[in-house]
C-alpha cells in the first residue's frame, strides 16, 4: 500500500498520469536456494489529479486498458499551480554532493 500511496502523490505533485506495471504469479528460484519469488500484481494507472483510473488484479494475468487524457495534464496544473509556486532560486544545492546546513 505504501507503494500505492508513493505512486499516487507523484501523479499528484507533478500533475501527470502515472503508470505501474507489476506482474503476478509465482516464479521457481533456478538455482533452487530458495523457494522463488511471488509477484504480487495489482498494476494501476492514476490520473493527474491523483484519482485512480484503472488497477489489475492480484492474482490473474491481464492487461488493463485506460483512456489518458492528455490535455489534462495542462488543466491541472493551471488549477493546482504547484511548479508556479516552486522556489528555483533554492536548487543550487541539488547539484551538490554534500550540502551543509
Amino acid at each position: 500500500i505504501v507503494g500505492y500511496l508513493f505512486k499516487k502523490s507523484h501523479a499528484i505533485a507533478n500533475a501527470i498520469p502515472v503508470v505501474t506495471v507489476n506482474r503476478v504469479g509465482f516464479e521457481k528460484d533456478p538455482s533452487g536456494m530458495l523457494d522463488g519469488i511471488r509477484f504480487w500484481g495489482n498494476s494501476f494507472v492514476f490520473g493527474t489529479r491523483g484519482e485512480l483510473l484503472a488497477q489489475g488484479s492480484n492474482d490473474k494475468e491481464e492487461i488493463i486498458y485506460c483512456n489518458i487524457d492528455k490535455t489534462q495534464t495542462q488543466k491541472t496544473r493551471v488549477w493546482w499551480p504547484f511548479f508556479r509556486d516552486r522556489r528555483v532560486d533554492n536548487y543550487h544545492d541539488i547539484l551538490k554532493r554534500y550540502c551543509e546546513f
